[in-house]
């Protein structure tokens, strides 16, 4: 079990994924930037997908920034800043898609 949230374009190839085990914490910071809470299912996303628009996804990319506006500090686990890092990768990849097509799918799985 675990979180296995993918990205697709319209021609339904995968553009970005990330992955979380179930016991991780991080997973609940990319469905709340994507305001994706109700395909949140505890061990693993539901197993839903949803079309988000281009104004979503810049939303969230603005919410991480601010949530990530320090930057890396030296305290900070090599584990938070590989989650960190996916999840930026992920929601940029997710635009780069939005702003070719004009939406992109994302699947919580």
């Amino acid at each position: 079990m675990g979180h296995d949230i993918s990205g697709y374009n319209k021609a339904g190839e995968e553009i970005a994924y990330a992955r979380f085990s179930m016991g991780n914490y991080n997973a609940t910071i990319l469905y709340s930037l994507l305001d994706a809470n109700n395909f949140y299912a505890g061990v693993s996303g539901s197993g839903e997908s949803s079309t988000f628009s281009i104004q979503q996804i810049e939303k969230a990319v603005n919410a991480y920034n601010r949530l990530f506006a320090n930057g890396d500090s030296q305290s900070e686990s090599d584990f938070l800043t590989w989650d960190q890092k996916q999840t930026q990768k992920f929601i940029l990849n997710c635009l780069a898609t939005a702003q070719k097509e004009g939406s992109v799918s994302v699947f919580f799985g």
